[in-house]
């Protein structure tokens, strides 16, 4: 897949752009593209730790994701801040993913498949997927949906392509082998998530994962996804 020229990565929580995609996004901006996240939920329901708040916990994982963001080259990071675990289908959630897409006109939107069968995926996601998608088509390219954009000079913009992640049977592998490294980096930056104990193992293991993923394209590493393009 040729690089776009601005992709918009549309997550449900910190950390999961750098496991699912974080070695497409160095590869892009690597190759001259601008990638922006929009972050759904706060993080703040995901730890372990007894002493740990959710107020507390909010603060940390916006900073982490800042962080692993930068290390990879992301220009911004837009957090909407819904409480994790509670993202629905609502009007204003899809007006929101609608506005940053008008706002940045990407010419791919990467995000979480909402479709899955044979594995347990987190509701945050399925919502994600789901509301992306129809943000995506037809909400973004019509002008009458959210007619109040254009007063902030945002117009209609119809996006070429989604990646899902996550996909039961991907159709599009990427290499990232020249970016495995840094996609690693930037994780680590998720310090609540993969702290000292478990650091390695994460690492370890999503190493493993990218280069089974490769296996199946021929690459050392890659990520995978399914693949949904538009008429524009």
């Amino acid at each position: 897949m040729e690089t776009p020229g601005c992709a918009l990565i549309i997550t449900p929580h910190p950390d999961d752009a750098e496991i699912a995609c974080g070695g497409v996004v160095a590869n892009w901006i690597k190759h001259g593209a601008t990638v922006h996240y929009v972050l759904c939920s706060d993080g703040s329901k995901g730890t372990e730790d007894p002493n740990m708040t959710p107020d507390r916990l909010r603060e940390i994982r916006h900073q982490e994701q800042k962080d692993a963001a930068r290390v990879l080259g992301v220009k911004n990071v837009i957090a909407l801040e819904y409480p994790d675990g509670e993202l629905e289908d609502t009007k204003e959630f899809r007006g929101l993913i609608v506005k940053a897409i008008r706002t940045f006109c990407p010419d791919v939107v990467i995000s979480p498949d909402p479709h899955r069968r044979s594995f347990y995926f987190h509701r945050d996601h399925r919502i994600t997927g789901l509301v992306t998608q129809d943000a995506v088509f037809p909400y973004a390219r019509d002008r009458l949906h959210f007619p109040e954009h254009e007063t902030e000079g945002l117009n209609p913009h119809k996006v070429g392509t989604i990646l899902f992640y996550g996909a039961e049977e991907p159709d599009t592998f990427i290499d990232i082998s020249g970016t495995m490294d840094l996609k690693i980096d930037a994780l680590k930056k998720h310090r609540s998530q993969i702290g000292d104990s478990k650091g390695d193992e994460s690492t370890i293991w999503l190493r493993q994962w990218c280069k089974e993923v490769g296996q199946q394209a021929g690459y050392e590493y890659a990520e995978s996804f399914r693949k949904v393009e538009f008429r524009t």
